[in-house]
């Protein structure tokens, strides 16, 4: 396990399985701190896990259309994880792998830990060798900061992400009922029964999963389709070409406790996922199990099925190409 202290009070830790997140404290309004995201206190519980808690998703986060795409007059059949599509990179994506561990600094002085990982070609069914990695900073201001790069020899899909389940109240507290939230989107992604991403967007206005002003989680969730949450167009964010700085994603609030989370990226998309395929089973690593909606996710990604619908944003890394992407998750108080 590695451990990231900054000097405004964020401790992060996190392990080489699936470069995942396993505990960040975060203090509130009158300096007590509470670890904001879902997980688990030992390693056998990680690898049983099909719920990503914390974990780095890849080759590619979200939903493949059909498990298939064709790639230079070559189709390539991936597997249906989840029937019929392909989820989070396959059956053993990145979120199943041992990664290197790095101890680093960034710019600055801030303590930073960097992972990385080599995927081999025709792992989980995509062609070429990968070299991905990704840097966790802590920073003095409160700040988590996630940036990935990866290079491949071949052309491949790609578009990582890390997928945390955050309570700004304290894990296994509770429904993430009583948060507010806010996504700095004008359109969301259209889907089928099956949360097949159809390659088109449409207006969040006058819809049920409009987030573009603070809405309390408990009001809205009833009504967003199979309770779940949408992959939202980031506003102000290109669709094809990287962004060189982040911009404003989304806002979290937990008026009790007073934490307020500002997720910014330089990916195109952001998946609101509340935590709708939790059922109880689970137990966390405070001993409580996690319900339906006990954390929600904020992923920051690309579009996943870009393959198969190059207009929604291009994720093909090209031999030569180095791929870079930043997310920030900032923590601050609401007095």
């Amino acid at each position: 396990m590695w451990t990231l202290c900054g000097q405004g009070g964020l401790v992060l830790e996190t392990i080489t399985y699936g470069a995942t997140v396993t505990r960040l404290l975060v203090p509130d309004r009158d300096g007590h701190m509470a670890d904001v995201v879902l997980g688990f206190n030992d390693l056998d519980s990680y690898v049983a896990d099909r719920a990503y808690f914390g974990a780095v998703i890849g080759r590619v986060a979200g939903r493949m259309a059909g498990a298939q795409f064709t790639l230079e007059g070559k189709t390539y059949e991936l597997a249906r994880n989840d029937f019929p599509n392909h989820l989070h990179g396959g059956v053993e994506g990145f979120n199943k792998k041992t990664w290197i561990a790095s101890p680093t600094t960034r710019r600055g002085g801030a303590p930073s830990l960097r992972l990385t990982y080599c995927s081999p070609d025709g792992e989980e069914g995509y062609p070429g060798m990968v070299t991905a990695a990704v840097q966790y900073t802590v920073t003095d201001d409160n700040t988590f900061l996630v940036e990935t790069k990866a290079i491949s020899d071949q052309p491949t899909p790609l578009s990582l992400t890390v997928h945390p389940y955050f309570h700004l109240g304290g894990e296994g507290t509770g429904s993430i009922a009583d948060h507010e939230l806010q996504i700095n989107a004008d359109e969301f992604v259209l889907i089928d029964e099956r949360l097949t991403p159809l390659g088109r967007t449409g207006s969040v206005i006058g819809r049920s999963n409009d987030f573009r002003q603070l809405r309390h989680l408990g009001d809205a969730i009833p009504f967003l389709f199979q309770n779940h949450g949408d992959l939202y167009h980031v506003r102000g964010t290109k669709l094809k070409g990287a962004r060189s700085k982040p911009v404003a994603a989304a806002r979290l609030v937990h008026p009790a406790s007073g934490r307020i989370l500002d997720v910014s990226t330089t990916d195109a998309y952001i998946q609101l996922y509340t935590g709708a395929g939790l059922d109880g089973s689970v137990i966390g690593k405070s001993g409580a199990r996690y319900a339906r909606h006990a954390g929600l996710s904020l992923e920051c990604e690309g579009y996943p099925d870009g393959e198969n619908a190059s207009s929604m944003g291009d994720i093909l890394l090209r031999p030569g190409e180095i791929r870079q992407q930043t997310t920030a998750y900032a923590f601050s108080m609401r007095h």
